[in-house]
C-alpha cells in the first residue's frame, strides 16, 4: 500500500477536502504535475483544470479556478479561488456562465463594446472545465 499524505484544499469561502490521499494531479501554471508523499518541497501557481485526488484506488476529480499550492513535510496545500468537487457542480449553472461568456466573447470579436477579453476567456474556460468535470459534454 502506498505511503499517504494530507491534502486540503481551501478557497475563500471554505475548506473543500481535509484527507489523507495517495496522489494528486493538479493545473500548474506551467502544465500539470502531480504529488506523492514525500514529495520535494514546492510552491506552484495553478490555473483553472481538473484537480484529481486518489484515496485507496479511487479518484476524486475537482474543478479548480486557480491559487496556489504549497507541499511540504507530507502536506499538499491548495488554496484556491474556487474549487468544487464533481457531485457539487450545478450544471444548470455552469450552462448559463459558458452562454454568458459565448455572448462576452462574441461582443469583443464584434468589437461592439469595450470588453475585458482576459475575463470572458477566464470565465469561458471556468465554464468548461465545470461542465467536463460534471460530465456534461459541453
Amino acid at each position: 500500500m502506498a505511503e499517504k499524505f494530507r491534502l486540503e484544499v481551501v478557497t475563500p469561502s471554505r475548506l473543500v477536502v481535509s484527507d489523507e490521499v495517495d496522489l494528486v494531479t493538479t493545473p500548474g501554471s506551467d502544465g500539470v504535475f502531480g504529488v506523492m508523499a514525500n514529495h520535494a518541497p514546492l510552491l506552484a501557481s495553478l490555473k483553472i483544470g481538473r484537480m484529481t485526488y486518489y484515496k485507496d484506488n479511487e479518484a476524486v476529480n475537482m474543478a479548480v479556478s486557480g491559487g496556489f499550492c504549497e507541499v511540504s513535510n507530507n502536506r499538499m496545500t491548495v488554496l484556491a479561488e474556487a474549487a468544487e468537487r464533481s457531485e457539487e457542480i450545478d450544471v444548470e449553472r455552469a450552462l448559463r456562465a459558458k452562454e454568458r461568456a459565448e455572448r462576452r466573447l462574441q461582443e469583443a470579436e464584434a468589437g461592439r463594446e469595450k470588453i475585458d477579453l482576459a475575463r470572458a476567456q477566464a470565465a469561458m474556460a471556468r465554464a468548461l472545465t465545470r461542465l467536463r468535470i460534471a460530465g456534461h459534454e459541453a
